[in-house]
């Protein structure tokens, strides 16, 4: 049952990067052995960097239920997720990532995101990115005026 899903993510990925829309990244979400989204690297057709395919195959899963929350789904993706990705696969709440090629695949063909994960284990002050607080209290008043919003949902 998981190598149907696997191939379905490479098929994708095989589609998208055959019409020139971006790198051999496809992704299926799937929950109850039944697969609820699906999406393949759309960087190059959109000029979107976020469209990885596993950022569209959770925005399509999102959509078609109707919820944040994508708990107790699985994810399949012909490479390992980036940091990106991974980032909202955490978000979404996925419980489980089946992967085709490494991070270390990846690389190889030029899509290489040891750097990106070097920078985040490094303090923000030394990393690459400048990243400075501005207009403290006034962000720390917003955040606490949400924190009192009534009837608000939490994700």
């Amino acid at each position: 049952m998981k190598v149907k899903f696997m191939d379905r993510a490479i098929e994708l990925a095989r589609k998208g990067m055959n019409k020139g829309e971006g790198g051999p990244f496809g992704a299926v979400v799937v929950r109850n052995s039944e697969i609820i989204g699906e999406g393949w690297n759309q960087v190059l057709k959109t000029n979107d960097p976020t469209a990885h395919g596993e950022m569209v195959a959770i925005r399509d899963a999102c959509a078609k239920i109707s919820d944040f929350s994508l708990q107790g789904c699985e994810i399949y993706t012909t490479g390992q997720p980036c940091p990106m990705c991974l980032g909202a696969i955490h978000w979404a709440r996925i419980a489980s990532i089946y992967y085709g090629f490494a991070i270390a695949d990846a690389a190889h063909i030029g899509f290489d995101d040891s750097e990106i994960f070097r920078q985040f284990s490094l303090p923000p002050e030394q990393q690459t990115i400048c990243q400075k607080q501005l207009l403290r209290e006034q962000a720390l008043e917003l955040a606490e005026d949400y924190g009192r919003l009534a009837g608000k949902q939490g994700y």
